[in-house]
């Protein structure tokens, strides 16, 4: 296949130690370090963990290349015989599948996530989030941790909208399943030396209990369904509802399951963790919050928002969009090749695992000004970087993310519906960010929750 990429020049990360090659450092730190090789080595990079090889990419021609022009030929890293990384949580849903399996999970769920149906989907999120922090108000004074508040939340909010049920009573549980699966599968992508499932060490037990109940959870949510014929409109209406086009078949309980749990963990985390880090940044540019503060009031009044406030609300967009660029929920998008190609001039045989720098594009020196700086009023002054995929917080090409629809509601929703109530002050003096699948705020963020005053129309 012709390269239409301009070429460039891999670069082998240095320092590689015997057997292990760079696993050690990229263990400690692995964000850092991927930011830092990519500084220090450039946009195409080779490095080792232990037996396997990586190619790191953080240039917009090479992301379009891998992610869009050839992406029939850069697939999900998915073997259902030794799963690793999210494919231990997940199974063999929309996030991890391949071939002909994942087109027709993404034909059934994609109607669900239409631009047309935000609308009535942004009345339960503001609805869900009203409830949410109206028990707030006895913590007012107190340090909570809002990366954790913000889990809770947007786990409330797909439960409600995706599977029109309430998690509440599940919340503490469900985030420490995830919290925990999600861990244990980025340690088993980046640990070719970890022990296999089977061997019960106390993190091998811990990650099979939790696997269990989310099992057992999802399991229960399906066969309450298959029992009543009541229609809820929902994405689990539409799973159970769909059918094979050749074979007329349904989905297996198992596809089911490996689908609700794709949307309860990829579709809560993600913005969970874009929310807390925009209101880390929030905290820390008072000139920023004070303009969304002033924006929030003057479009509100002190009224709960709706998907018709959100064209009204164009800076607190800009904040969110700018949050995503500084801190994407994925930064670093996965892929193997299926077969021999080559990309920017540079040789990918047949079974080459590459990582696409999400985070190190969203921050490349050539394609934005003051790239570490948080600048919200790039995105309202005609700022925007000339190259496409120099942005691309839900992915890009026939993978892209099927909720950006989804998410480019919520995320601004919440964040005025907050903003309209409370004044977010940090009370401790860094975040540290950690890359766990997600990019967590390690540790959470502890922030005091100050009461506004609410102006309203005389």
């Amino acid at each position: 296949m012709p390269d239409s990429t301009p070429s460039f020049t891999l670069v082998d990360v240095p320092g590689a130690a015997p057997l292990l090659g760079h696993l050690s450092a990229f263990k400690k730190r692995p964000l850092e370090m991927l930011s830092t090789w990519w500084r220090q080595h450039g946009d195409a990079l080779r490095f080792r963990l232990g037996p396997k090889t990586l190619h790191l990419f953080s240039h917009p021609n090479l992301a379009e290349d891998i992610l869009v022009q050839q992406s029939d030929r850069f697939v999900k890293v998915y073997d259902p015989r030794r799963p690793v990384g999210l494919a231990l949580v997940l199974g063999n849903g929309l996030v991890t599948s391949s071939g002909e399996v994942w087109k027709r999970h993404r034909r059934i769920i994609q109607p669900i996530f239409h631009r047309s149906r935000m609308a009535t989907m942004a009345d339960r999120m503001a609805q869900v989030g009203a409830q949410r922090i109206a028990g707030w108000a006895d913590r007012t004074g107190q340090p909570i941790d809002i990366a954790a508040e913000m889990m809770q939340l947007t786990l409330e909010v797909i439960a409600q909208t995706m599977f029109s049920t309430s998690m509440t009573q599940h919340i503490d549980r469900i985030s420490h399943a995830l919290r925990v699966s999600l861990k244990y599968a980025f340690d088993s992508f980046h640990n070719p030396f970890g022990l296999p499932r089977w061997v019960p060490t106390a993190r091998n037990r811990e990650f099979c209990e939790v696997t269990q109940f989310m099992d057992g959870l999802i399991y229960g949510l399906i066969a309450e369904r298959r029992r009543t014929a009541t229609t809820h409109d929902d994405l689990l209406d539409l799973l159970l509802q769909a059918r094979d086009v050749e074979t007329g078949e349904g989905l297996t309980d198992q596809e089911l399951r490996d689908e609700a749990l794709t949307i309860f963990a990829a579709g809560h985390e993600t913005t969970a963790n874009a929310l807390a880090w925009t209101w880390y940044l929030l905290a820390t540019h008072p000139e920023v919050k004070t303009r969304f503060h002033e924006e929030v009031d003057r479009v509100l009044q002190g009224r709960t928002p709706t998907a018709d406030d959100l064209a009204q609300l164009p800076y607190t967009r800009a904040v969110f969009d700018e949050s995503l660029r500084l801190y994407p929920p994925a930064p670093a998008v996965q892929r193997k090749a299926s077969t021999n190609t080559t990309v920017g001039g540079i040789s990918m045989p047949a079974g080459t695992l590459v990582l696409i720098g999400t985070y190190n594009l969203h921050r490349h020196p050539v394609f934005w000004r003051n790239p570490e700086e948080f600048l919200p009023e790039r995105w309202l002054d005609g700022q925007r970087p000339s190259a496409r995929y120099a942005y691309m917080p839900f992915g890009a090409g026939p993978r892209a993310c099927v909720g950006i629809h989804f998410a480019s509601v919520e995320g601004p929703l919440l964040l005025a519906l907050i903003g309209c109530c409370y004044d977010l002050r940090l009370v401790q003096e860094s975040v540290e960010p950690e890359l766990m699948v997600t990019l967590r705020p390690k540790g959470g963020i502890r922030m005091m929750l100050q009461p506004r005053e609410i102006p309203v129309e005389s």
